[in-house]
């Protein structure tokens, strides 16, 4: 058999080395600006107004962490019925004061502040109902002339066997 019958093989060029370099350049940014606007998209803001002022006060809040944990005080959670969030409250002396800020993990929804009343049942129970959903409680419980700072989660309820964002 002849080689002259064999089919003849392109020779490859610069256009076809520009062809991949800009093809694989061109995956590689648009999987840059695809996981960029995803996380922008699902960031809910700022962490701190000014993160050099923060630094300056980290050592206290790690001193007032520390005090806190030496309190021993626990909160524990839940969604009552009506929507409104009831606190059971360990190691706390006498009458505290007890307030909630509701935050929503994700920002989608506004922030709450929620002021708690002791019940009959000797449980603190919110002001007003939390919309369903996940969120953030971030208590301050003052009694005894101390305030303790604590974070706890709430679980939204199930629509048709999937939980609530």
């Amino acid at each position: 058999m002849s080689s002259s019958n064999a089919p003849r093989r392109k020779p490859f060029t610069g256009w076809h080395m520009t062809a991949i370099l800009v093809s694989g350049f061109g995956v590689v940014f648009a999987v840059n600006f695809l996981m960029a606007s995803l996380a922008s998209s699902t960031f809910g803001g700022i962490v701190v107004e000014n993160s050099y002022v923060a630094s300056q006060h980290f050592n206290r809040w790690l001193d007032e962490a520390e005090k806190e944990e030496d309190l021993g005080w626990k909160v524990a959670v839940s969604r009552r019925d009506d929507g409104r969030i009831a606190a059971s409250l360990d190691g706390v002396p006498g009458y505290p004061t007890v307030m909630a800020e509701a935050r929503h993990p994700l920002g989608r929804k506004p922030d709450t502040l929620l002021k708690f009343q002791e019940d009959a049942t000797g449980a603190y129970v919110s002001d007003q109902p939390l919309p369903e959903g996940r969120w953030i409680l971030r208590f301050d419980v003052e009694a005894g002339g101390h305030t303790w700072r604590g974070e706890d989660q709430v679980e939204g309820v199930e629509v048709m066997g999937q939980p609530v964002p």
